[in-house]
Formats: structure tokens, sequence, C-alpha cells
């Protein structure tokens, strides 16, 4: 089962960079844009991370908030914020329940290798709730741009 957009996301709960836990009812009220990513401080999980930094007064500014989410654990997140200085939370998925809710957690290839693994992928959550749009298997090129531009609608 996965979240496709028009649906009302559950709510769920994850361990956060920021201390303690978030959940994404803390964010009822306004958007929310919520990115996962395969790993910290690989090279395209940066550059993705870096591209969400710098838009982040732009996405702020009309009324959103990022949440990044990953199957790290969360001292390698406090790394990965302090390296980059990243002004939004990242949330530790080490049980993949959240990455399976949204169809993320997947097999995955790499120089031969099958392993299970997020899908790079972010999902733009309004108000109240609901999944707006989805954005599966990005490519981080322009991708943020992209993202912005449905937050401005």
């Amino acid at each position: 089962m996965s979240i496709t957009v028009g649906d009302k996301v559950p709510d769920f709960t994850l361990p956060a960079s920021t201390g303690g836990n978030i959940s994404l009812s803390d964010y009822r009220g306004r958007k929310v844009l919520l990115y996962f990513y395969p790993k910290d401080s690989t090279p395209a999980c940066t550059q993705e991370a870096c591209d969400f930094r710098d838009a982040h007064d732009t996405i702020a500014a009309n009324g959103a908030v990022v949440l990044g989410i990953s199957a790290d654990p969360l001292p390698s997140h406090s790394k990965f914020i302090a390296k980059n200085s990243l002004p939004f939370p990242l949330l530790s998925d080490e049980e993949h329940t959240v990455s399976e809710l949204f169809g993320v957690w997947q097999l995955k290839k790499l120089y031969g290798k099958e392993f299970m693994g997020i899908v790079r992928s972010t999902f733009l959550i309004d108000e109240e709730g609901i999944l707006r749009a989805e954005w599966r298997k990005v490519r981080v090129k322009g991708h943020v741009e992209a993202a912005l531009e449905q937050i401005v609608k």
C-alpha cells in the first residue's frame, strides 16, 4: 500500500535531529515538503539537502516546512546537518515504517548488487494533511525548483 495524490496522509511520528520526536500532525495548518533520501553525506543526497537549504527561506515564506527522512540514525543526521548547515530537521526512519507507508522502501540495484533502500522521492502535503503532489525516483538537478513551483501555487 502506498499513498497517492489526493489521499489524507496518516499521521506518523519519528525521532528527529532536533531532539525528541516529530509528528506530521505537529505541522497541521502548514504545507509540508517531505523528502526521502537514501543516505547522509553521499554526493547526490548532499546536493539535494543543500538545494533545499538554499531554497529554505523561499519555502518558509510560502508557508511550508521541509522535513528530510532517511534510514540513517540520529548521530549520522547530526553530523550531516552540522557539515552542511541544514536549517530543517532530519527524521530517522530506521525501521522503514514511514518509507514503506509512502512506497519508497524498494529493491534497488547498484554495481550489480541488489538491496533494499529508499528511492529518492518528495511529497507535498497541504495544510489539511492531504497529499497534493509527489515526485518519485527524483533526479536531483532541478528538483527543488519543481517543488517550489508547486508550493507557490
